[in-house]
Formats: C-alpha cells, sequence, structure tokens
C-alpha cells in the first residue's frame, strides 16, 4: 500500500491543510510545529517534537553510488531512511529492495512520484513529497492515492453454476461510491479471484448501493493492498480493501461496516485456458460478475460460455503473503 508523507518546511498551515484533505499518511514539519498539525487534524508527524524524531527515528541518505547501497540496507533495519538525490533515473532502487531495505523516496513533485511509485520496474512504496504549493499538492495526492498498483485481469468462461444452499454470507460496505465496472476481487482460492461488481446498478428490487459489494460467504478471499488477501470474515470497521476496475486499475477503500447474515448460496466454476477456479456467492439477482467491457452480469442470469474478468496467479499464499511453493486448492 503506498504511503505518502509531505513535507511543509518552512510551515505552512495550508499546505498542512491541502495534506490532511488529500489523505497524506504523515507531515514532517520544523520544530516547535507538531502540536499545530495535530490541532488541524489526526495525522502521524515527522519533527524533533513529534512522533518521529528526524535524525533519531528518521534519517537521511543522500546516495550518490551502489556502494551505498549496504550502508542504506544496515540503516533500514532500525530506522526510517530518507533517500536523498537530484537525479531518479540514476538511483538503483531495484538492488535496494531486492536486498531488503525498505526506503522513503524523497521526491519534488507528481512526476517524480509517478516514477518512484510505477514507472520503475520496483519502485518504492513510500515516499517524501515536497511541494511547491497548495494546487500541486491537492492535484498530486489525488492523482496518487486514485490508483495503487494494476491488477492484470484475465478472461474466464463460465462452465457451471449449481445452488448450494445456506451459508454464511459477507457484504462489504465501503466508504467509497463505486461506478460501473468496479467491484471486488473474491474466490474460494487466494489464487483465482473474480470481480464481483458493486451494487452500483439500478434494478426493481432495491435502490443502487454503490458503496457496498456483496462479496461472498465468511471462508471467501479478497485482494487487499499491499498484494496481500484476507479472508472476508476477517474484515472489519476502518480496514482497507481493494477496489478494482475492469481495466485493472485499482484504488484503496476503507471498510465502513461488514454484514454477516443467513443467505441462500451459489457454487460459480470457470475457466482460464485449462485451469478450473470457482467463487461461491449469494444467489440472489442483485449479485453480479463483471464482464470483459465492464459491463455487471447478474448470477443468476449467467449461461455456460459467458466470459467475466478474474484475477488468478500461479503462487501460492500463506497467511495472505505470496510464497513460491506448489498449494493446490479444491
Amino acid at each position: 500500500m503506498r504511503k505518502i508523507w509531505v513535507q511543509v518546511d518552512p510551515w505552512d498551515k495550508q499546505l498542512v491543510t491541502a495534506a490532511l484533505e488529500g489523505g497524506a499518511d504523515g507531515i514532517m514539519v520544523p520544530e516547535g510545529y507538531s502540536k499545530k498539525v495535530k490541532e488541524l487534524g489526526k495525522i502521524l508527524t515527522i519533527s524533533k517534537d513529534g512522533d518521529l524524531r528526524p535524525g533519531e527515528d528518521v534519517v537521511f541518505f543522500t546516495i550518490k553510488s551502489s556502494a551505498d547501497e549496504d550502508e542504506i540496507v544496515k540503516l533500514s533495519r532500525d530506522k526510517q531512511v530518507v533517500i536523498q538525490t537530484s537525479d531518479w533515473t540514476i538511483i538503483p532502487l531495484e538492488n535496494l529492495i531486492a536486498k531488503g531495505a525498505d526506503v522513503i523516496a524523497q521526491v519534488k513533485g507528481y512526476p517524480e512520484a509517478q516514477t518512484v511509485f510505477g514507472i520503475l520496474e520496483k519502485g518504492v512504496s513510500h515516499i517524501l513529497f515536497q511541494a511547491a504549493g497548495v494546487h500541486e499538492l491537492t492535484k498530486a495526492l489525488s492523482a496518487l492515492r486514485a490508483t495503487e498498483d494494476k491488477i492484470l485481469l484475465e478472461v474466464a468462461e463460465i462452465i457451471e453454476t449449481a445452488p448450494v444452499g445456506m451459508g454464511d454470507r459477507v457484504c462489504v460496505d465501503t466508504c467509497t461510491c463505486m461506478g460501473i465496472g468496479q467491484g471486488m476481487l473474491v474466490g474460494n482460492s487466494s489464487s483465482a479471484l473474480f470481480l464481483v461488481h458493486a451494487e452500483s446498478v439500478s434494478n426493481p428490487y432495491v435502490a443502487p448501493r454503490p458503496f457496498r459489494v456483496n462479496a461472498g460467504p465468511v471462508h471467501a478471499y479478497t485482494r487487499v493492498p499491499g498484494g496481500k488477501t484476507r479472508y472476508l470474515s476477517e474484515l472489519s470497521s476502518g480496514d482497507p480493501v481493494l477496489v478494482v476496475s475492469f481495466n485493472g486499475n485499482t484504488s484503496v477503500g476503507v471498510v465502513g461496516r461488514l454484514k454477516i447474515e443467513k443467505r441462500p448460496l451459489m457454487l460459480i466454476k470457470a475457466s482460464v485456458g485449462d485451469r478450473r477456479i470457482s467463487a461461491i456467492v449469494q444467489n440472489a439477482e442483485t449479485i453480479r460478475l463483471t464482464d470483459p467491457k465492464g459491463n455487471p452480469l447478474s448470477v443468476v442470469n449467467l449461461s455456460c460460455g459467458d466470459k467475466v474478468l478474474v484475477a488468478v496467479e500461479k503462487s501460492g499464499r500463506h497467511f495472505g503473503h505470496r510464497i513460491d511453493e506448489t498449494i493446490t486448492e479444491k
């Protein structure tokens, strides 16, 4: 999950307010201003009088060559290391990450933030953002928070649907309104997840609830930020979840509440090439999967041969983390 700190030096109340309203994870301010930040909103402060202290908890390192990599790796084991440089195109971020260094990239402006987050083959997940003004900061935070890592979605073909009786179904109400073509990834296997569409569609039975994904039973997996999965039943208010669009773009949503209720369930089986995958969902007209063009497909109207979007991977998972070992799930 992306983490964004904003540097406000010298003190600027408007910049701090923009950082708070834009969803920053932390604000770095000069000594003596941490209390002023917290009067405006609850957030992590990085300052001599803040939650994290520069020089103690957070250190700055100006990297000049690959020879500095080992020292940075050692520092990152005990402290949060902010990497400074005048040219991000020469920094071996891939090497640092491969060596286990969890570093913070100091960036000036949105283009540099884009580079370190996503354009490099392996980017950092944490930046310290220096903004020239309120407008630039607001625009950058909006753009950076709008998308997380892109997910490769594949097309699966429905091969069977069948009612399977009653079970405990999880309905996820988020703090985000989702549009057509958006939802959450859900499945029986952590390595094979269906794009379950949000309830953003009008129908004769209930009004649209674009903040809701009627996701699946308590045992089902869903993808969350950071490339991890969790059981639906583990989620609770305040937890982050991954909102996924049919084109693979993702953003972070926050769980407002979870509703677990007894409902009739349906088994859906599909094929991706030679692979067979499955999901269990509530057996109701308002529950929908997503076709390759982003259109919602009601599960009660699914037919063999229908195409839906899924996310599959070859590796297994242990406690939600991807691992390179063979795991068979049926």
